[in-house]
């Protein structure tokens, strides 16, 4: 039945998340995921390939998820960067596959499509930004956003304050100049 598989990936890629996030790529079981998951082995294969196939579909998952869930517009950049820090706050899991996937893939050049297209979109709202004056145009839109994004990965562990620093901080990092 079609909710059956569908629910079945659903778990396993639920599982393969949390494993992911707590073991990295490399350290990662299938054996755990498929036990997790309620899934066996020949489940995972077949849905997803292999355990590189698996990371890139969860991978994917959470950046598409996030992309929805935190929209950027060049309109609030400090709302923005608020709302990533409120989003790593509820799902930490995320990051930690995020950062796995900078450790384990980046580095050997392997970024991912999904997240070109993700960075192009934010890329060009923050361009559109400074077209109309909104952003401070000093810093190229890919810069800007780098910055951003770092910075909503701050102070995680501190909630009552770093919230509204960060707000501020971006504010502060896309003001123009007044002449």
């Amino acid at each position: 039945m079609p909710g059956d598989a569908a629910s079945t990936r659903r778990r396993i890629l639920d599982a393969a998340i949390a494993e992911f996030a707590a073991y990295g790529i490399a350290g990662a079981r299938v054996d755990r995921i498929a036990a997790a998951s309620g899934a066996n082995k020949a489940m995972i294969y077949k849905y997803f390939g292999n355990k590189d196939q698996l990371f890139d579909a969860v991978f994917d998952t959470i950046v598409v998820q996030t992309m929805d869930d935190v929209p950027i517009t060049g309109d609030d950049l400090p709302g923005f960067a608020a709302r990533m820090w409120d989003w790593h706050r509820r799902r930490p899991e995320l990051l930690r596959i995020a950062t796995w996937d900078r450790l384990e893939r980046d580095a050997a050049g392997m970024t991912a499509d999904v997240v070109r297209k993700a960075t192009t979109d934010k890329t060009e709202a923050i361009a559109d930004a400074q077209r109309r004056g909104l952003v401070d145009a000093t810093l190229p839109a890919l810069t800007l956003l780098t910055m951003i994004l770092e910075i909503s990965r701050t102070g995680l562990d501190q909630p009552t304050t770093h919230r509204a620093a960060i707000e501020t901080a971006v504010r502060r990092l896309i003001t123009p100049p007044h002449p």
